[in-house]
């Protein structure tokens, strides 16, 4: 019996084993599922309020259905014309039968837009042939629709119609970066008086960069005074510069629009000081956009600098001191070092935020100062050319992206610290 005994305790020992591993892992799934469903509300609201917005801004770049599901005989028609020479006859009769069936459903005018976007002028023609079209004998068509408007006879109309015939295109994209594909299907650049994109997006960056380093050399000396200054002082200068977050965007920029006037409080102590003897050129100028700009953006870059600073033991500096550094090269060798997760983060915090401006440009800034913001906001409230409007907002993101990969590699992500 004692023998039985003995062999038995081995095997209750594994059953009893067993059994708590299966307790500890059903405890350890409610513990994950309870730490999902807390952090599932914030995962949702980044989803619906950030992912999926920029989800359908990137397909919006691309996506574009008017000529194919407004035309789809005439894109069909279209699928094995070489693009040599005006289509034949088949092509002809499908656009009769696709104008004729959008002049019933009232989508010609939209058919004119879309293709007005790469030929100018052409959406009022379209019209005119719809209404026309619908009065034309019986076949062949080839010559009558032609003998309505002379663009039925270009190879660059029925080119554009073909390109477009798919439900996805490059336009758009290329359209933002100043390029454009011809007759033959090339990419090319387009005619200088249209130059805008590029120009703008290159200004958008300059205008950020400028105003990130202005914040930067405006901040980390006032940082590293608040972190080293006694702490009601401290508290006191800390509440003057987080004093702009009490008001709105809007209003300082009124602001700064009232103060940078020709006779306002800006050139008024310029002139009075005997620096200037006329009014400097501070509203509507590019200098105007950045000092209000750098005003509006300053404590994004020193707080996370100044809560770097704070971090920093002083003794540090104080042993350097005691070993002979002088306070110059302490400071360069041993505090500023420290502080650089802190610049990280504010310089790349203030520079993505100053890429979307567009308020203080609009106000302040004169027509040569405006950012890309303003011809996103133009594309979608004045064109309604949301396709443009997502493609410029596309070209931006990826440009962002590329420059936080570049800052990835050459300082590392990790090292940026918020607070």
């Amino acid at each position: 019996m004692a023998s039985v005994a003995a062999e038995r305790i081995p095997e209750v020992a594994v059953y009893e084993g067993e059994a708590l591993k299966r307790r500890l892992r059903e405890v350890e799934r409610k513990r994950r599922l309870k730490a999902f469903s807390l952090v599932l509300p914030l995962f949702l609201f980044i989803l619906v309020s950030f992912v999926l917005p920029i989800i359908y801004m990137l397909r919006n770049a691309v996506y574009d259905p008017d000529i194919h599901d407004l035309m789809p005989l005439t894109a069909a028609a279209l699928q094995d014309w070489n693009g040599q020479d005006i289509p034949d006859e088949p092509a002809f009769a499908a656009l009769v039968a696709d104008l004729t069936a959008a002049q019933a459903n009232r989508d010609t005018a939209q058919i004119g837009k879309r293709l007005n976007y790469e030929i100018s002028g052409i959406r009022s023609k379209i019209l005119a042939s719809a209404r026309k079209i619908e009065k034309l004998e019986a076949g062949p068509y080839k010559d009558q629709v032609i003998a309505i408007d002379k663009i039925w006879g270009e190879r660059e109309t029925w080119a554009v119609i073909k390109r477009n015939g798919s439900r996805f295109t490059p336009f758009y994209l290329l359209q933002v970066l100043d390029l454009e594909q011809n007759a033959d299907g090339d990419i090319v650049g387009v005619a200088p008086e249209r130059r805008v994109y590029v120009d703008v997006l290159i200004r958008t960056m300059s205008i950020s960069l400028t105003v990130t380093l202005m914040t930067l050399l405006l901040g980390y000396p006032l940082a590293y005074l608040l972190a080293n200054m006694p702490t009601r002082f401290a508290n006191l200068l800390m509440i003057l510069v987080l004093l702009p977050f009490w008001t709105s965007l809007l209003v300082r920029t009124t602001a700064w629009f009232v103060l940078l006037q020709d006779n306002g409080a800006v050139n008024s102590a310029i002139m009075s000081l005997g620096l200037s003897e006329e009014p400097l050129k501070l509203i509507f100028s590019r200098a105007g956009t950045i000092i209000a700009m750098t005003h509006i953006q300053l404590p994004f870059t020193l707080l996370p600098i100044y809560s770097v600073m704070k971090g920093i033991p002083p003794a540090y500096m104080r042993a350097a001191r005691s070993l002979g550094a002088g306070p110059v090269y302490a400071f360069r060798r041993i505090y500023m070092p420290q502080t650089l997760p802190g610049i990280a983060a504010g310089c790349l915090l203030t520079f993505i935020l100053c890429l979307g401006y567009y308020i203080t440009p609009a106000l302040v800034g004169g027509p040569s100062d405006q950012m890309i913001s303003g011809l996103i906001a133009e594309a979608m409230n004045r064109e309604s050319n949301w396709g443009k409007a997502s493609a410029m907002g596309a070209i931006l993101l990826s440009a962002t992206m590329v420059l936080f990969f570049i800052y990835n590699r050459l300082v590392g992500i990790d090292k940026v610290k918020l607070g």
